[in-house]
């Protein structure tokens, strides 16, 4: 089971923070929020998508979106009436726009169109990237510049409501012309076809929308390009993405201030005065967080005057700027998305003054830039943790610890594979970080000439995500077994902490035992928060 799957089993995850704040084994831990999100078509946040998407909270459509989408809609329709020429409503799509659609085919050419582009094949998406690809489908259209019905958020919102998604096969989006494969797969399940999945069921879509109490739309003209149209599959991915990384950002100080800690090193490299004299804002913001970790430190105390080293190794000292400028591309990465969530990406689009333009705001360029940016960011991440890990076992280059983290050396292995896994995983997110964005090949008769492949970006960066996870959680794990070596001395505050939480959910190392089991665990807390500084307070 990937790490991404055991993040969406909430109870799985409900389980490993119970026992992380001495909660009894009923106590909630994900309340289901009272208030739901409410569309709008311009004020979606990536917070909004993480509740939705993984915390379940409910949604709604604003009165005043309703009002602008039914606007727009009685226009599509007056131009059918007037039997005007207009792409995608009257004419065919991609390379057949020259065609000609006669009315009494126009409800025939939006399903073929879905059933055409349904054309996805791999891995299915996890549930929570569908769940918001949904969310972000429903908000363009809220918009109110896709000319579709009201309907169609309806039924969308309903499903969300519900809980229940369609199979969304992964592969087969270049970003250009929107995430078509997707997107139509998901639209598939709008009209009753294909297959609807509900509590880990899955189903005839008819079947499983009439069980909720919800019914497939019919397809008016223009409704079946709204729905394929558009960057909501890599923006899905790439919205959750932000979250998991913001939290992983301030989990990588977590477990480099307690490496520091297991490793005697000095936080005189985080001094603000060297931050401020560079004046990059993610590294002053990166040193300041160490300071913070590691305050009233007893094992930094205990070597402060007699150490004969003078400057610490890269992977320690130079923790603000490489974890600086990983914050700073990360929020970079997040500002390209916000303003994605919320953005018009149909074609053509629709406006109130009867106004219709064809255009090309469903390109991925954007999105793809910045998951790849996010992704090189994240790379810098876990290969910084591996090598600190690495100081960690190697018995040349731990200041005393034992060697690999063991007290019975030679017999047992200690963490030397939790080494190397990280080592496999930080290399492997290397690869993965050479950017998609870059890469481009024509489709559709050469009429989309120029592609992004963002959902190709998109993929990548989860699995950096994931990977960056698991060897976090490896170096949480070296590192807390080497706070253990140096007891009876006390850590900081923020690293103490740290170590409580890790302490909670495994043992420490007192004979080898299997390790992946643990890797996991502390993974799934990682990606659950657990290891933030504001869950740390609550202990600190």
């Amino acid at each position: 089971m990937s790490l991404l799957d055991r993040f969406d089993d909430l109870d799985h995850i409900g389980h490993l923070c119970r026992s992380a704040l001495n909660l009894p084994a009923r106590e909630p831990i994900f309340v289901r929020m009272p208030h739901p999100v409410v569309l709008d078509g311009a004020s979606l946040t990536i917070d909004d998508v993480h509740r939705v998407a993984v915390e379940r909270a409910p949604v709604t459509l604003a009165d005043t979106a309703r009002t602008h989408v039914g606007a727009t809609r009685r226009i599509v329709d007056d131009l059918v009436r007037r039997r005007e020429v207009v792409y995608g409503v009257t004419t065919g799509f991609g390379k057949l726009s020259e065609v000609s659609v006669p009315p009494e085919r126009l409800a025939e050419l939006q399903v073929n169109l879905v059933r055409s582009h349904a054309a996805g094949v791999g891995p299915l998406m996890p549930t929570r990237e569908v769940r918001a690809m949904m969310l972000l489908r429903a908000n363009v259209i809220a918009k109110g510049y896709s000319g579709a019905r009201p309907e169609l958020i309806d039924l969308l919102l309903g499903m969300l409501n519900a809980g229940i998604h369609p199979p969304i096969p992964e592969q087969g989006s270049v970003g250009a012309s929107g995430d078509l494969a997707p997107l139509a797969h998901l639209a598939l399940a709008l009209i009753g076809e294909g297959d609807l999945i509900r509590d880990h069921t899955r189903g005839p879509a008819g079947e499983l929308l009439r069980a909720v109490g919800l019914a497939p739309v019919t397809l008016g003209p223009k409704e079946g390009i709204t729905l394929i149209n558009g960057t909501q599959a890599h923006t899905a991915v790439a919205a959750l993405a932000v979250h998991d990384a913001r939290r992983l950002w301030t989990t990588a100080h977590v477990a480099g201030a307690m490496s520091l800690e297991g490793l005697l090193g000095t936080p005189a490299a985080f001094d603000a005065r060297l931050h401020d004299a560079r004046g990059q804002r993610g590294q002053r913001r990166s040193a300041a967080l160490l300071l913070e970790l590691l305050a009233e430190s007893e094992i930094r105390e205990s070597h402060r005057h007699d150490d004969p080293r003078v400057q610490d190794a890269y992977a320690l000292r130079c923790m603000p700027q490489v974890h600086g400028a990983a914050r700073d591309a990360l929020e970079f990465s997040a500002g390209m998305v916000s303003a994605e969530l919320n953005a018009a990406t149909d074609n053509p689009l629709v406006f109130e003054d009867g106004t219709i333009l064809s255009g090309g705001n469903f390109h991925g360029q954007p999105v793809a830039m910045a998951l790849d940016i996010l992704a090189i960011a994240l790379t810098n991440l876990a290969t910084i943790s591996e090598r600190r890990i690495d100081r960690l076992v190697h018995p040349d280059l731990n200041q005393g610890l034992p060697p690999f983290l063991t007290s019975d050396a030679g017999v047992s292995s200690g963490f030397m594979m939790a080494q190397v896994t990280a080592a496999a995983l930080a290399s492997e997110c290397k690869v993965l970080s050479h950017p998609a964005s870059v890469d481009t090949i024509p489709t559709d008769g050469n009429k989309e000439d120029v592609v992004p492949m963002a959902m190709g970006a998109a993929w990548k960066l989860r699995r950096v995500i994931d990977n960056l996870g698991y060897i976090l959680a490896v170096e949480l794990m070296c590192a807390a077994q080497a706070i253990d070596c140096r007891a009876p001395l006390a850590p900081g505050r923020g690293v103490a902490a740290a170590h409580q939480r890790v302490r909670e959910l495994i043992p420490p190392l007192e004979r080898d035992r299997v390790l992946s089991t643990d890797i996991a665990d502390i993974a799934a807390a990682v990606r659950g928060g657990v290891f933030a500084p504001p869950a740390l307070e609550l202990v600190g």
